[in-house]
């Protein structure tokens, strides 16, 4: 399919459609409750290395196949590969049954793998697309990731909100009676269907293609210029190390909140005097509605903010602010009303990153190889992956052990004070083109932005 240079809004409705079933694995939360109990009965630490291989999986793949091989390919033949593997990978999780390591494999393994190949894909056909608006248009990309989250989390608990009172709404799958493997294997059919629809207008902009009246910005504060830097000297640079840091320390707060939310809300707000089942409803809400919703807005809307007031400032802010919430976490999450908010908050920055990084890649080491370039700041998200949920998983583990919910204190605080670092050094950065690196001026090789 050939997309006209006027219809470039294609490739972006192409993209949110592909973004909204990968966001998928933002709602492996709703099923860590019926994985504890019988016939599974996985410990906690059990069912966020679940999430966590998937995740890690997810950043690998992208890092070592999909950015080289989109390249090369173009990205519709990887995104819709990317989809019938994660459909493959569902389907095969829903043939399982009660075994552990078909799980792992299916929705760990198989689904982190699909969702590796086919995420970088619309990022880099739509910064191509989109040179002008960078931030605002990756945002309103991956912000179908963010949402769905909000899609699959509801489709599968069912769309209810607040305490018991406010229970009844529509009951979701699991309401109506679907088990966990017959919502499984549903979900593999739809992200295999949907992704390859949307793979159909993934293509990038004929070569040399700019928008009409669109000049690429010289070397600024913000920009390294027209300079393309390949993988290998984009990593002999201290602001790529940098980019990794700060997304590994946003990823490990943001990854942890999203694999422990639910068990931490209701052990918190059983603690502060709810019952039970009335903690558990409020915890789902504050995933299922608040995180998920503000994850999706964060990244629109801090993208937004990034091509107004420059894409270090808005990491650096975000990151603050992130870190200011992850230390607060455990008191604000005390009451039901908190949780909601502090839920919001910390989805929001953490739907910015997503935003954010890819736009910031694009900034310091050129547009035209975003796609090969990102996924290895990507990997970062991986790293974090691993360390965010099991961390989080650890000290529930701890609390249930001790029987002291305060074990929480702990995982926040490290989440929030990685944070308060990732501010710290993105608002020291500059580009590579405004420091002293001659070897690196040297050898980066100077070209327009495809």
């Amino acid at each position: 399919m050939t997309i006209s240079v006027s219809n470039r809004w294609l490739v972006v409705a192409g993209a949110i459609l592909v973004q909204l079933c990968l966001g998928a694995i933002y709602a492996w939360s709703a099923f860590t409750g019926p994985l504890a109990a019988e016939p599974f009965e996985f410990t906690a630490i059990q069912g966020q290395w679940i999430f966590a291989v998937g995740l890690a999986t997810f950043a690998v793949v992208m890092a070592l196949v999909a950015g080289r091989w989109q390249a090369k390919s173009g990205p519709r033949l990887v995104t819709l590969v990317g989809g019938l593997t994660l459909g493959l990978g569902y389907l095969i999780a829903g043939s399982s049954g009660t075994s552990y390591w078909g799980i792992l494999l299916g929705i760990g393994v198989l689904g982190g793998a699909g969702i590796g190949l086919a995420y970088v894909c619309p990022i880099a056909a739509l910064v191509k697309w989109f040179p002008d608006r960078k931030g605002f248009i990756t945002g309103l990309a991956v912000a179908g990731f963010g949402f769905g989250a909000l899609i699959w989390i509801k489709l599968t608990q069912g769309f209810t909100f607040g305490p018991v009172r406010l229970s009844g709404d529509w009951a979701g799958l699991y309401g109506m009676g679907w088990t966990v493997h017959q919502i499984w294997t549903l979900y593999g059919v739809l992200f295999a269907t949907l992704i390859g629809l949307g793979s159909i207008v993934l293509v990038n902009p004929p070569k040399g293609w700019l928008p009409a009246g669109w000049t690429p910005p010289s070397a600024t504060a913000e920009h390294s210029g027209a300079r393309d830097f390949p993988a290998r000297m984009m990593a002999a640079t201290p602001q790529f190390w940098g980019l990794f840091l700060t997304f590994l320390f946003g990823s490990t707060a943001g990854l942890m909140v999203i694999g422990c939310i639910e068990r931490f809300g209701t052990d918190r707000l059983s603690a502060a005097g709810l019952s039970t089942a009335e903690s558990a409803v409020v915890a789902g809400t504050a995933m299922g509605l608040f995180y998920a919703l503000f994850n999706g807005l964060g990244r629109i809307l801090w993208g937004w903010i990034s091509d107004g007031m420059g894409r270090r400032r808005a990491i650096g802010l975000m990151s603050a602010l992130q870190g200011v919430m992850m230390l607060g976490f455990f008191w604000i999450g005390a009451s039901e009303w908190g949780l909601y908010l502090a839920s919001a908050l910390i989805g929001f920055n953490y739907g910015g990153y997503f935003a954010l990084f890819p736009a910031a890649t694009a900034d310091l080491f050129g547009d035209r190889r975003v796609g090969t370039n990102y996924p290895y700041v990507f990997l970062s998200y991986g790293l974090g992956g691993i360390i965010g949920p099991l961390l989080g998983g650890w000290m529930k583990d701890v609390g249930t052990i001790s029987g002291d919910v305060s074990a929480w204190i702990w995982a926040f605080s490290i989440a929030g004070v990685f944070c308060l670092v990732g501010a710290v050094i993105m608002l020291r950065m500059r580009p590579p083109g405004t420091i002293s690196r001659p070897e690196v001026a040297r050898r980066a090789p100077v070209r327009r932005a495809a």
